[in-house]
């Protein structure tokens, strides 16, 4: 971790330094901490059929589609792992009786993936996440930090050998090296962490992603048997499961509100919201020279503030003739 730190690899993720070792010392976090229980939450849709990750490339490879991360197409995870981890502990008390313990899902100073595989909830793959034998990478993970001495599981053997498929595929270079990832340079944070002007230099082979991006766990073999979610929550809502980026563009912020209710794309905010699709829009227009994605960018230009604006001059820029 620091050295992750040192190499600037969270970019302007401040928080990651801000908490320094915490993040590695559960006690300090929460006193009188001395186990950690860990858990995984599966969240591939009820419904998904065996070929997806071939669907999802399919996806990806059509220019004027919009590519989400299959973990955001539906409920916001925080809510619904905290709730049930929460239940999971109230479970525990009634069994136990009462215990001190606090919960934790992707919130607080946790090095989650590291708890993980030292619990023998899988090994830490080359791209970094959490991986397991029989349910792949498509999972959250949480934590109950408990005031009890519990004898700890053993880790798992990594399974990940000379494949370096993860590496290959990233679209902008992002895993530098197994178990290596540069954040500045990661889909997932251009889209979703970085609040600023995404770097012209990765605009390009962002493509379509317009909010996260799956590439790395599209391409993992073992992502083949991930495990469906039996829970609702995580099923795609209307507007996620096959949109196309001038569908989502046309949303105004009163839509983009009332579409993302309760989901986690909402915490970027409209405004990073339609910075990703003019990035997503510009690269389709470079593809498919469409006179109707032009006509939508300009529509949009003249209300939008100065960085979705530079974000649509680059789109416009992007055309491969003068479109009227």
């Amino acid at each position: 971790m620091r050295a992750w730190l040192d190499n600037g690899f969270h970019g302007a993720m401040d928080y990651m330094a801000a908490h320094g070792l915490k993040r590695a010392r559960p006690a300090e976090l929460v006193p009188g901490t001395l186990s950690v229980l860990t858990a995984r939450l599966d969240y591939l849709p009820r419904e998904t059929p065996a070929d997806w990750q071939a669907r999802e490339w399919r996806r990806i490879e059509q220019p004027e589609q919009a590519a989400v991360a299959i973990y955001a197409r539906g409920r916001d995870y925080h809510k619904v792992s905290r709730q049930r981890l929460q239940q999971l502990a109230d479970r525990l008390a009634d069994a136990i009786g009462p215990f001190g313990h606090r919960v934790f899902t992707d919130s607080a100073p946790v090095l989650e993936v590291e708890l993980a595989a030292r619990s023998g909830l899988g090994w830490r793959g080359k791209h970094t996440l959490a991986l397991d034998r029989e349910a792949g990478s498509m999972f959250f993970l949480g934590e109950i930090y408990v005031d009890l001495a519990l004898p700890p599981t053993p880790p798992v053997e990594a399974h990940c050998g000379s494949c370096r498929a993860c590496i290959d595929v990233c679209p902008t270079g992002a895993i530098v090296g197994p178990y290596r990832l540069d954040a500045r340079r990661c889909i997932s944070y251009l889209t979703i962490e970085l609040k600023e002007a995404i770097p012209v230099e990765f605009r390009a082979a962002i493509g379509n992603r317009i909010y996260g991006c799956d590439d790395c766990q599209l391409v993992c073999p073992w992502n083949k048997y991930a495990v469906r979610s039996p829970l609702a929550d995580f099923d795609a809502r209307p507007g996620f499961a096959a949109p196309s980026l001038l569908e989502l563009w046309a949303w105004d912020e009163a839509e983009f509100l009332r579409r993302t209710e309760g989901s986690a794309i909402r915490r970027i905010g409209f405004e990073r919201w339609q910075r990703n699709l003019a990035v997503g829009l510009g690269n389709a227009l470079r593809s498919a020279g469409d006179a109707a994605i032009a006509e939508a960018l300009r529509a949009r230009r003249e209300g939008a503030s100065p960085l979705v604006r530079e974000h649509i001059d680059w789109a416009l820029a992007q055309a491969p003739v003068a479109i009227g």
